[in-house]
């Protein structure tokens, strides 16, 4: 579950500390106190799109900290498979945004927002307000049958979308082929002047930097000469100025008078080490000068060679293991032309057998879907009576594409009736976001009782709805409070009676800044912000009688 959020420099929020319990998490506060921040700042932490302007003014970064306590199996295991290593039996996910770039962490150590999504998906939820509205879309319907039937349907979907793989590259294929003869004739004859090209040249391994390094040197061999046969000069014995003669000399004067002092051997022994190495140095640069020497031919045929190896790398690739490469690649097109009639027969079959693998497996997943489609709608059902749904009917329309996808060739919509008598209808065709929202929060129910995910985020899903649906809403939240951690955004005061731990969002002002604070709320605290959200600006004790009454009843309603 959710322990802990840490915001610091986001937005309105210049920074906060908000501590998680376990069971049903209510935030609420005032239209416009930055309720939606703290969502979009956990959003954010999960590897989100950062929006512009994030950053606060208390600083020229942002940074946001979510750490989870993980206690199930099966949570372990799948971040095991992600190479996630727990400290504690806790992650922590962080992102930092400075100057419009952001730097996410998993554990300190820091990994692409992509791997901060992937772990999300394993430990999180999230409910948007405007989620619902992806019901409107039949490809959203399919998805959440699937992530229902997710144990079974596995395999078949792994070894479908091996086979869509070969099947889309071997259409790939056969679209290479799909040339009329002069085409064919025109393609081949060029490939073959190519490979002509490249092969004629005779190229050998890293030929081209071996080429440049003499290149260099003879390009520059008259300065480099110069320079050794000054240096060679200098450091010699021919001239009696030279670094050796003057050693030379050095050495004999010291050779004189080291009999009459003792203390002068060392120094001896250090000028001939000295001597022996210039002399060492001044044969090296003699035998360098020696191989240096190269005439006008030899510099023309180098010079030669590397135009012609870059005129290959301008048509063929950046270096010779790519123009080999190039090659090859031509090699096989070559083949494929010349067995143009032999190979279309082949791949054709081939085509065939593995439309009709698809075809099989497609159906075995289609018989699956069907199986736990009539499971799910039960479930939907009567978890939308729950929230008041009286004559309610869900159910599923399965319809087949003309072709295959990597997920089978299925389309599946759910329908719905919602009153006596009436047909069934698409779902896309409710009107009422309050209904669209119960909707999706019937499906979220079911799916988390079947799901391994411990926390669900709900940010406002009582949008639209009002009275007694408003009471059997804040039943349903608090019957998954019991086996789930639910953080809740509201305006109702059913649901936010409801809360096992209560927090309130407020807008603060102070030195011309304004900035969002968010505190966790005593009992006679939330009976307060109860009365405030029952009788608006003004608190009276009618008020404050009727929030205790609400609470009270919430708490025997969780109890019962």
């Amino acid at each position: 579950m959710l322990l802990n959020l840490h915001v610091k420099n986001l937005a309105l929020i210049e920074e906060a500390d908000v501590y998680f319990d376990e069971g049903l998490n209510i935030l609420t506060g005032e239209t416009g106190a930055g309720k939606s921040i703290i969502i979009g700042s956990i959003n954010i932490a999960l590897g989100g799109k950062v929006p512009k302007d994030i950053v606060g003014k208390h600083g020229d970064s942002a940074f946001v900290e979510l750490i989870f306590q993980i206690d199930n199996s099966s949570e372990k295991e799948l971040l095991r498979k992600m190479e996630i290593e727990l400290e504690d039996e806790q992650i922590i996910l962080s992102r930092k945004i400075t100057n419009g770039r952001s730097v996410a962490k998993i554990n300190g150590e820091s990994v692409p927002a992509s791997k901060l999504k992937e772990v999300a998906e394993v430990l999180i939820d999230i409910h948007g307000q405007h989620d619902h509205q992806s019901l409107l879309h039949k490809s959203k319907h399919l998805e959440i049958l699937d992530e229902y039937a997710k144990n079974d349907i596995v395999s078949i979907k792994s070894k479908l979308q091996h086979k869509y793989a070969s099947y889309i590259e071997l259409r790939q294929k056969l679209d290479k082929f799909s040339v009329n003869e002069e085409e064919r004739i025109r393609e081949l004859s060029f490939l073959e002047y190519e490979v002509e090209e490249i092969q004629e040249a005779n190229l050998l391994p890293d030929e081209d930097k071996q080429l440049e390094i003499q290149y260099q040197k003879m390009t520059y061999g008259k300065k480099i000469l110069e320079a050794a046969n000054t240096i060679y000069n200098q450091t010699g014995y021919d001239n009696p100025h030279a670094a050796g003669d003057l050693i030379g000399k050095a050495l004999r004067e010291l050779n004189s008078i080291v009999n009459y002092d003792t203390e002068l051997e060392s120094m001896e022994e250090q000028l001939e080490t000295i001597e022996s190495l210039l002399n060492d140095f001044n044969r090296d640069i003699a035998d360098y000068m020696s191989r240096m020497e190269f005439g006008e031919h030899d510099f023309n045929e180098t010079e030669k060679r590397l135009n012609l190896i870059n005129h290959l790398k301008s048509k063929y690739g950046d270096s010779i293991s790519e123009i080999i490469q190039s090659k090859t690649q031509k090699e096989e097109r070559i083949e494929e032309l010349k067995n143009h009639d032999i190979l279309l027969k082949k791949y054709r079959e081939e085509l065939e057998t593995l439309q009709e693998d698809l075809q099989i497996e497609s159906e075995k997943l289609t018989e699956v879907r069907k199986r736990y489609a009539k499971k799910l709608m039960l479930e939907i059902q009567d978890s939308l009576k729950e929230l008041n749904f009286i004559d309610i009917q869900f159910d599923t329309v399965f319809e087949k594409m003309d072709h295959f996808t990597k997920n089978g060739n299925d389309i599946m919509e759910f329908m719905i009736s919602t009153n006596p008598g009436e047909d069934l209808k698409p779902l896309a065709k409710i009107a009422s976001g309050g209904e669209m929202s119960r909707v999706m929060l019937a499906i979220k129910s079911v799916l988390a009782e079947n799901d391994n995910i411990q926390t669900l985020i709900f940010d406002e899903i009582d949008t639209g709805i009002s009275g007694r649906t408003a009471q059997m809403v804040s039943e349903k939240m608090a019957v998954l409070g019991k086996a789930h951690q639910i953080i809740c955004i509201t305006h109702l005061p059913q649901i936010a009676a409801m809360a096992d731990t209560h927090f309130c969002i407020e807008k603060e002002s102070l030195n011309h800044m304004t900035s969002t604070k968010i505190k966790k709320l005593e009992k006679d605290q939330a009976v307060k912000e109860l009365a405030r959200i029952l009788g608006g600006a003004e608190i009276t004790e009618t008020t404050i009688r009727s929030a205790k009454e609400m609470k009270e009843l919430a708490e025997r309603t969780k109890k019962g």
